[in-house]
């Protein structure tokens, strides 16, 4: 049987020149100068702490990670040290071997790039196939049409909506979409981000 200290644990993990590693206090700055790229603050359907929110952000992030609910990474650029965003796993549920990779976001210069599908790719294959996982899922609000175009283009499924399921960060309340993917669609899904990171490199 699985709990989540033993299932999941703080790794770090490299691919393509982008390294994630767990999330820590000492990420503050960079999770600021991330921010600032873009003033991604100011989205209102993603939750990117706003300028001296980033210690705060961090610590729960680490909370959830000692609840056993979440594992926070930063994404930092190789060549130069710089953080480009953070992503995570959460709603870990050891037992029935599911987890969702969400908390994403990145610095603007860098969206749209290698980047996310670098750092989806390691997740997921983490996932899959370290962890064995049986399930992964993404969650997104209604309104980021972006995010839900890059979890579709993933592979995922869209599972459905949880209508009224989430506070913004302006008070009004949002509809979830949910999506997953199975181990047994993980095969062709990574041969497929293989091959989109092929040509991001070629």
């Amino acid at each position: 049987m699985h709990n989540a200290t033993t299932w999941t644990f703080p790794i770090t993990l490299r691919r393509n020149g982008v390294r994630l590693e767990p999330l820590e206090p000492r990420h503050a700055e960079g999770l600021a100068a991330a921010a600032r790229d873009g003033e991604l603050w100011k989205l209102r359907v993603t939750s990117v702490p706003a300028p001296g929110d980033e210690a705060a952000y961090i610590d729960t992030a680490l909370q959830m990670l000692q609840g056993g609910t979440r594992l926070p990474f930063a994404v930092v650029d190789e060549a130069s040290e710089r953080v480009l965003g953070t992503s995570s796993y959460h709603d870990i549920d050891a037992p029935i071997r599911r987890l969702c990779i969400g908390h994403t976001w990145y610095a603007r210069s860098v969206q749209r790039s290698h980047v996310n599908t670098t750092v989806k790719l390691m997740l997921m294959e983490h996932a899959f196939d370290t962890l064995k996982a049986a399930v992964v899922g993404w969650r997104t609000d209604n309104f980021n049409h972006a995010s839900q175009r890059a979890i579709e283009r993933l592979g995922a499924k869209k599972d459905g909506v949880i209508r009224h399921h989430a506070l913004r960060r302006d008070g009004t309340v949002r509809d979830t979409v949910m999506y997953s993917m199975t181990a047994g669609e993980w095969p062709e899904a990574k041969a497929q981000l293989l091959y989109r990171l092929a040509m991001y490199t070629e």
